[in-house]
């Protein structure tokens, strides 16, 4: 059995912060996310870790992907989809606007990750074009994954969606930030506001030990 109950307990508590809305210390590697990392046995992270969940992710480059390789950086994360015409947008425009805010050591370490929920459209190809549209450099990690790996991250970041009829999808608008070791330490809920917190929030992430 995965030891994620604290985890679990976590998600609850974040899911219940907002309903579902609708939508019309290595140094970054390439683009794409990719790293040498070894894995890592889950009895090695905390116990609030997100990482000790066992999802697996390729990125936009096509590598196979696991959280556990982010563990040491400061880590914004956020669900979304690419097709997304308004909420979703927003999201990673106030991600851009955090990270410009960063000081630059902690720009360069820090990693901010994007999920996608619509796995059947947003394949590793859909999302290296979405990067390239969206002008996301090495310090991004674009996510494809299997929907079981994708639900599972999203319930424990406490993060609803729902396909409608149209092929959208409906879903809670949230970014989280992780510490070092993964464990959630700020979530910004809903598309306005919250970046001075966010970048406080980032920050002192980068300078816990």
């Amino acid at each position: 059995m995965k030891p994620l109950f604290l985890l679990l307990t976590l998600a609850t508590a974040a899911a219940a912060a907002e309903p579902a809305g609708s939508c019309g210390a290595p140094a970054p590697g390439p683009a794409d996310g990719s790293c040498c990392c070894a894995a890592v046995p889950a009895s090695a992270y905390s116990r609030r870790s997100l990482y000790q969940a066992d999802v697996a992710f390729t990125t936009d480059g096509g590598r196979a992907f696991r959280l556990g390789e982010l563990r040491g950086r400061p880590v914004v994360v956020a669900l979304f989809f690419a097709s997304c015409g308004y909420a979703c947008p927003l999201i990673v425009a106030d991600l851009q606007a955090v990270r410009a805010r960063l000081p630059d050591a902690l720009r360069e370490r820090a990693a901010f990750v994007l999920v996608s929920f619509d796995v059947a459209r947003d394949t590793p190809a859909a999302l290296a074009r979405y990067r390239e549209q969206r002008g996301l450099d090495a310090g991004w990690i674009l996510l494809h994954g299997p929907d079981d790996s994708v639900r599972e991250l999203a319930a424990l970041l406490g993060v609803k969606y729902k396909q409608e009829a149209d092929g959208g999808f409906a879903h809670s608008n949230l970014f989280t930030i992780l510490d070092a070791e993964g464990e959630i330490v700020h979530q910004r809920v809903g598309l306005k506001g919250g970046l001075d917190e966010a970048v406080a929030a980032l920050a002192k992430a980068g300078t816990a030990r």
